[in-house]
C-alpha cells in the first residue's frame, strides 16, 4: 500500500487539508484525516504543500503535441502516451468527420488501445465522433466533403460514400463509440437520435443550426449531450432562445464548454455552470495536435494542416480549428479566471465527465474509486500524474 500523506485532498464535498490518501493495487482504499503509521507496512510519501485532485478526463480531445488521433493505427496510443503529463487519466479519442475506410481505422486503434493499455498512457474510453451528420453550414473546420445526411434525397450527389456507409462503421464497431454529435435538424435528424440512443451511444447536438424549439424536440428524442457549448450552435438572444437556450434549460442535457479563455469566456463560463449546476456541466480542450506546439508551428486535423495561432489553431484559411489547450491549463483557468472552488473545478474536469459515460469509478477521490490522481503544486501546475495506483511518466 502506499499512502499520498500531508496534502490537501479535493473531495466530492470540499477539501481536506492534511490529508492522507491511501492506495491499495489500482484503488482508493482509504482518506484519512491525518498521517498513517509508516509502521503498518504502507510506504508514507510526502504530499505536503501539494493538492490532489481526480486525474482530469477530456471526453473532447482530438490531439496532443503533434500527433491527432486520424494520423493511423498508432496515432490513438500515442496520444494516450502524450496525456498524462498534463494530468488526463482518462479520455475520449475525438474523430472529425471522415470516411468509412478513415473512421473504420481510429476505432479500430481505439479498440486495440482500449483493450490493451500500455503502461503510463491515460485511459482510453469510447471514442467520441464529431460526426458525418452535421449542418455543413454550421461546420466550422469539419471537412465538408464528407458530410452526409440520415435520409439523403433521391438526388443528392454522395460522392464516394453514403450515410449509410458510416452507420454501417458505427453498428460494427458500436461498442468503441461513446458520444456521436449530429445536427438534429437535417432530414432524418431525429430518426437518428433515436436510432443512436436505441444503440447506446450519447446522442449529442453540435455542429447545428437547430432553432430552439427543434433542440427541445431532439432532446425528446434523446439528446442528452451538447458539444462545446456556444460554439458552432445556434446562440441565446433575448427573443430566440437557440439551442444554447434550450440546453441551459434543460435537466436532460450534459453540456461540454471549451475553457481556453478563448473560445468561451470566463464569465460565460461561470454563468453556464451556475444556471446548468457542476453535475450537468463538462470542462473540455477541445484539443487538437497543436496543443503543446510553439506558436507558428503546423500540424494535422483529419488529414488537413493547422496552424498553432496564438490563442487557438486554425486552419491555413485562418478558420478557427480547435484549441490549443490542455486540461492543467483548464483547470486553472477555471479556479483563476472563472473563480470556482477547487472540488467545483475538479468536478467539471473530472466527475461529471466519469459519471455522464457512466464510469463512476473514475474521476472522484473516495474509497473505492480508482486511483487515477493528478497532484499539483501551489501554482497548479501538474507535478505527478497516478494511473490506477502507479505514478506514471516524467513532469
Amino acid at each position: 500500500m502506499i499512502a499520498l500523506a500531508g496534502g490537501d485532498l479535493v473531495l466530492p464535498d470540499g477539501v481536506l487539508r492534511g490529508g492522507t490518501l491511501v492506495i491499495d493495487g489500482d484503488r482508493v482504499v482509504s482518506v484519512e484525516p491525518r498521517a498513517v503509521d509508516r509502521a503498518a507496512g504502507i510506504d508514507v510519501r510526502s504530499a505536503a504543500g501539494l493538492t490532489i485532485v481526480p486525474g482530469f478526463i477530456d471526453v473532447h480531445v482530438h490531439g496532443v503535441a503533434g500527433t491527432d488521433v486520424l494520423d493511423g493505427a498508432h496515432a490513438v496510443a500515442a496520444v494516450a502516451a502524450r496525456l498524462p503529463r498534463y494530468g488526463v487519466t482518462a479520455f475520449c479519442p475525438t474523430a472529425v468527420a471522415c470516411t468509412p475506410d478513415a473512421l473504420e481505422t481510429f476505432l479500430d486503434a481505439v479498440e486495440r488501445a482500449h483493450l490493451s493499455p500500455a503502461w503510463g498512457s491515460a485511459r482510453v474510453l469510447p471514442a467520441h465522433l464529431e460526426s458525418n451528420f452535421i449542418n455543413p453550414a454550421w461546420k466550422g473546420a469539419q471537412p465538408g466533403e464528407c458530410l452526409r445526411v440520415f435520409r439523403a434525397p433521391a438526388d443528392e450527389d454522395r460522392g464516394t460514400f453514403s450515410g449509410d456507409d458510416i452507420l454501417r462503421v458505427l453498428h460494427a464497431r458500436r461498442d468503441g463509440v461513446g458520444i456521436v454529435t449530429l445536427a438534429p435538424e437535417l432530414p432524418g435528424g431525429l430518426d437518428l437520435v433515436r436510432l443512436l440512443r436505441d444503440r447506446g451511444h450519447v446522442v449529442s447536438l453540435g455542429h447545428s443550426g437547430a432553432t430552439y424549439e427543434q433542440t427541445r424536440a431532439a432532446i425528446a428524442a434523446g439528446v442528452s449531450h451538447a458539444t462545446h457549448l456556444f460554439n458552432r450552435m445556434t446562440p441565446l438572444t433575448h427573443r430566440e432562445p437557440g439551442a444554447v437556450g434550450a440546453v441551459l434549460e434543460s435537466a436532460a442535457v450534459a453540456a461540454e464548454v471549451i475553457c481556453d479563455g478563448f473560445h468561451v469566456h470566463p464569465t460565460i463560463v461561470r454563468l453556464a455552470v451556475d444556471l446548468k449546476g457542476p453535475a450537468r456541466m463538462m470542462a473540455i480542450t477541445d484539443g487538437t495536435a497543436a496543443s503543446g506546439l510553439s506558436p507558428g508551428s503546423r500540424a494535422m486535423l483529419g488529414g488537413r494542416p493547422i496552424v498553432v495561432a496564438p490563442q487557438s489553431a486554425q486552419l491555413e484559411d485562418g478558420t478557427l480549428a480547435g484549441s490549443i489547450t490542455t486540461m492543467d491549463r483548464v483547470f486553472r483557468m477555471l479556479v483563476r479566471e472563472v473563480g470556482l472552488p477547487l472540488p467545483v473545478a475538479a468536478r467539471l474536469c473530472a466527475t461529471t465527465p466519469a459519471d455522464r459515460l457512466h464510469r463512476r469509478r473514475l474521476g472522484r477521490l473516495a474509497v473505492d474509486a480508482a486511483a487515477d490522481l493528478a497532484v499539483l503544486d501551489g501554482a497548479l501546475n501538474v507535478v505527478q500524474t497516478w494511473i490506477a495506483g502507479r505514478r506514471v511518466g516524467e513532469h
